[in-house]
């Protein structure tokens, strides 16, 4: 039997234990000892999308069947373009076809638009069901699998419309990046990047020497990778469930990210390529700020442009970067709060980044025409 790395999300303070486990591992679709315990009945809904049924939704259901489990799959269009209300009301339609009730189970088989919209569904349909997460993307691996936040975009900002709801399990089967496109492996890496910029300067070393292995999909690099960001992630959300300060640095680069993605269209950038150009905005900002060096500023430039990830913003106006940047969540009585670095392995909120500075980043920052 592989071996199987776990990480707990504690969240003890809540007025119930809400924890929960991450594990980790190759050939996870197939470990029912570690699913069943998390299903309160025989009956258990599995969303996933056009992409990922072909690939693991038969295994999955086959093996919840041999231990008399009924499934049934509600299969969505594939892309961002669809984490809407018209896709989500497709997973309360299914639901309710199928008589769901308040024990029957919703399985996120998936990335991160899947585990999304099924955790913001779970969340909602009759006022809260439970809920599992199977990612199947570096990117809600390392990610958006962890931590409870749920939802949908809106045609005018994204993720602006969701709620805050913990899975009862995280189940990560390594196995599935065999299958993930390069574009979407990189793109995944951003997010990796991130918790060493924020948290770990020894994991954002560890990476700069290890990112060939990590893109030559090499598992034991790859394990590592992805148990450390969720050890990070882990540990903040713990501190901080609902954002109330200290989670808000898990954002570095997506006030600038969310921005692009809103301009372009969602779907024209993925996620964690907006995220790594977004994520050189913030570093340039830091610099102008006097916060970090232009050695730092280029470590990190470097990094992403051996990951492969873009390093400057579509060419768009500076007032069309701003105008989508005050729809972001962390706007707080109409001023745009940004997380910046302090140095590689620690960043900061700041609501204070003076103008001028901050319109020098939005030009310098873009792609030339």
């Amino acid at each position: 039997m592989n071996a199987i790395e776990s990480v707990n999300v504690a969240l003890d303070a809540a007025p119930e234990n809400r924890g929960y486990t991450i594990h980790i591992g190759q050939g996870l679709l197939s470990r029912m000892d570690l699913l069943l315990p998390h299903l309160p009945g025989k009956k258990a809904a599995i969303v996933t999308n056009t992409t990922v049924a072909p690939l693991y939704l038969e295994k999955l259901r086959t093996a919840l069947a041999a231990h008399q489990v009924e499934t049934f799959a509600i299969i969505l269009p594939d892309g961002e373009q669809y984490k809407n209300r018209e896709t989500l009301n497709l997973i309360f339609d299914a639901l309710l076809e199928h008589r769901c009730e308040r024990k029957t189970p919703l399985i996120a088989l998936g990335g991160g638009v899947i585990g999304d919209l099924t955790g913001f569904a779970a969340a909602t349909y009759l006022r809260g069901v439970p809920f599992i997460q199977i990612p199947t993307t570096l990117l809600s691996q390392v990610d958006s699998s962890v931590g409870g936040k749920t939802g949908i975009n809106h045609p005018l900002g994204k993720n602006m419309i969701g709620a805050f709801y913990q899975p009862r399990l995280v189940l990560t089967d390594t196995t599935t990046l065999a299958t993930l496109p390069d574009r979407e492996l990189r793109a995944g890496m951003a997010e990796v990047i991130k918790y060493g910029l924020i948290h770990d300067a020894a994991f954002f070393d560890w990476l700069e020497h290890h990112i060939k292995q990590l893109l030559a999909r090499d598992s034991t690099a790859m394990n590592y990778a992805i148990r450390r960001s969720c050890e990070v992630k882990a540990e903040i959300v713990s501190l901080d469930e609902r954002e109330n300060g200290l989670r808000a640095l898990l954002n570095l680069g997506h006030t600038f990210g969310h921005a692009i993605e809103n301009a372009m269209g969602y779907g024209s950038w993925l996620h964690g390529e907006a995220v790594a150009a977004g994520t050189l905005m913030a570093a340039d900002l830091s610099r102008r700020l006097q916060r970090i060096t232009l050695r730092d500023v280029d470590r990190i430039r470097c990094l992403f442009e051996n990951t492969g990830l873009p390093v400057k913003g579509p060419r768009l106006s500076p007032d069309r970067y701003l105008e989508s940047m005050q729809l972001d969540k962390k706007v707080k009585d109409g001023a745009i709060r940004f997380i910046l670095l302090d140095r590689i392995g620690k960043a900061s909120l700041d609501d204070a980044v003076p103008a001028p500075l901050l319109l020098e980043t939005l030009s310098a920052c873009v792609a030339d025409a």
